[in-house]
């Protein structure tokens, strides 16, 4: 005898299978997205873990078992002094991005100040410098023999009165770095926040700038913290600026004591650095426990509705004309600057600082040199692919996993925890767990632009993840209600209601990830191989080489390059009235 229920299976539609609308059951949904996501972040895990609890081999294996990793780790005199470091340097570079970030977004979104829009291109520009490169400029700038210290020696007669292998030096270089890519997240909040509630704020008496710090602030508190959690992780795990600036003035963080400790004997010592990388796991998971307590009523931060929602832009009179001249001098200590001083180093024969004798020495040798070599055009087509293809696999993934995040789809919860454990990585220990698991993998991809992509895909989801997760934030789920109700199935719902209001995040996000993947230096440095060959690695061979003149010839084509394609972006967006 057929029961009702077993009827009604054939009328049933394929998405109601997959996606039951009853029960506390597992979402099958959410059940193939946990298992793409194990599938990508397991291996890595277990590479630390297991490294931290054995012995490592003199041929890179693994020994016997072992917990004097995590006993020198405790007893040790060094971690504690490191970590605080550490915990100093995220922390200063996370404010001075935030602040800074904020305030430039606050005058785009929320002002008439003229050109304010041109912010935009100027950000997607500067985060289009890879970072090796832009710390490399700023030592040319702030370092012994830079241009500033010289400029203070001849006005107050103090030699090298600015130290910029220091703590402090790290924390202006890492934060002014963050800048463009705090100004871009913070721009997309405050864009999709209803300002009818600030309006409401100034009628009762507030003044604009109190209702931007009471309502407008608050209302973006999750989205707000989740920026400051990726900020700070991001100074937390990189690599570039305790390696150029730290060691060279004896600042110890946790990053460079995982790089050394891999370095300090014949074998790398992957036991220790596991050992320091779990500690990072620690961390983050108290970090993102408070995130969570914070977006638990994600409803109370939710503002754009089908009511009318709309921007809201401040007059400021004959203010706007400063609020300009503050967004120029932000271009030109962020941008500006920096990029000049490797111009003027990339048509140097050698370094000799910055006189009236170096500007007769002015030729194009550099350039020459590099348009002769086969290796820099196949490093820009590698690098391109690499960005287009990473950008392209994250944002549309990412999306999904964001809305059912968001609405508290059955056991999403462990796709957030999930994606979010990339982000306790250091990019060269993730470096190293791919670099095994491709090498011992029985297909070939050792060596391949095809292995950088899929564990850039990785490194980087959590990034397009909390792009997602601030937008589908702020939509009102009483759009998504008024769809299922007109008979809207949940992949149209997704499709033809969430996409079209997350168009702006998706575009701003894709764009992001293509520039931090093109960027980045550790995470492809051990699996490059022959025909594999990418900008940033390319940039970083030739630091380590002290050839400076040829690093900055190199580095501004690929700045001019860069520029073009932020252009042609920035007028496609603009024709398809979409802001990023």
């Amino acid at each position: 005898m057929t029961t009702q229920a077993e009827q009604t299976v054939p009328t049933a539609s394929l998405w109601s299978l997959l996606w039951p609308s009853q029960g506390p059951r597992l979402s099958p949904v959410v059940m193939v997205l946990v298992a793409i996501l194990l599938f990508a972040v397991a291996p890595p895990v277990f590479f630390l873990v297991n490294a931290s609890l054995h012995e490592t081999l003199p041929d890179g294996g693994t020994g016997a078992f072992t917990l004097r990793f995590y006993e020198q780790l405790v007893s040790g005199r060094f971690f504690l002094p490191s970590l605080w470091n550490t915990l100093l340097y995220a922390c200063g570079s996370a404010v001075i991005a935030i602040l800074v970030g904020t305030v430039q977004a606050l005058i785009v979104e929320r002002t008439n100040t003229p050109g304010r829009k041109l912010a935009f291109l100027a950000a997607i520009i500067s985060l289009g410098v890879p970072h090796v490169l832009y710390v490399v400029a700023w030592l040319l700038l702030l370092g012994r023999s830079g241009p500033v210290n010289d400029l203070i020696d001849s006005l107050f007669h103090q030699s090298q009165a600015l130290d910029v292998y220091s703590l402090w030096g790290m924390m202006l270089i890492e934060g002014v770095g963050f800048v463009p890519l705090t100004f871009l997240l913070m721009s997309s909040i405050l864009r999709s926040t209803d300002a009818s509630f600030e309006e409401a704020a100034m009628m009762s008496g507030a003044s604009p700038l109190l209702a931007f710090m009471k309502v407008t602030l608050r209302m973006a508190a999750p989205a707000l913290f989740g920026l400051t959690l990726l900020i700070f992780v991001k100074a937390f795990e990189s690599f570039e600026v305790p390696a150029l600036v730290g060691l060279a003035g004896n600042v110890s963080v946790i990053t460079t004591m995982i790089f050394q400790s891999s370095r300090r004997v014949g074998a790398p010592n992957y036991g220790e650095a596991g050992a320091y990388s779990v500690c990072l796991v620690v961390i983050l998971l108290a970090l993102m426990f408070w995130q969570n307590r914070l977006s638990r009523d994600a409803k109370r931060y939710q503002t754009i509705t089908g009511k009318g929602f709309r921007p809201r832009v401040i007059d400021l009179g004959d203010w706007r004309y400063l609020t300009s001249a503050l967004l120029v001098v932000l271009f030109l200590i962020v941008t500006v600057v920096p990029v000049a001083m490797l111009a003027f180093t990339s048509f140097q024969p050698f370094y000799g600082g910055v006189s009236l004798e170096s500007f007769g020495r002015l030729s194009l040798e550099n350039y020459e040199a590099l348009f002769g070599a086969g290796s820099f055009r196949d490093s820009i087509v590698n690098t391109l692919v690499l960005g287009t293809m990473t950008a392209t696999i994250i944002v549309p993934f990412t999306a999904l996993c964001a809305w059912l995040v968001v609405r508290r789809s059955p056991g999403a919860w462990l796709i957030d925890q999930i994606a979010a454990v990339p982000l306790v990585f250091p990019a060269l220990i993730l470096s190293v767990a791919f670099l095994d698991i491709f090498v011992n993998m029985s297909l070939p991809l050792y060596g391949t632009l095809l292995s950088i992509i899929l564990a850039s895909s990785v490194r980087y989801l959590p990034y397009g993840m909390r792009y997602a997760f601030a937008g589908v934030m702020q939509i009102h789920s009483d759009l998504e209600e008024a769809a299922s109700i007109a008979g809207a199935s949940k992949a149209k719902l997704f499709l033809r209601v969430l996409v079209p209001l997350l168009a702006t995040t998706l575009v701003s996000s894709w764009l992001l990830i293509f520039l931090l993947s093109v960027q980045a230096v550790s995470l492809p440095l051990l699996l490059v191989g022959p025909g594999s060959e990418i900008m940033s690695v390319t940039l970083f061979e030739l630091w380590q080489n002290g050839q400076v003149t040829e690093l900055a010839a190199m580095g501004m084509l690929w700045i001019a390059l860069m520029t073009v394609v932020s252009l042609i972006f920035h007028m496609l967006t603009r024709r398809h009235q979409i802001s990023v």
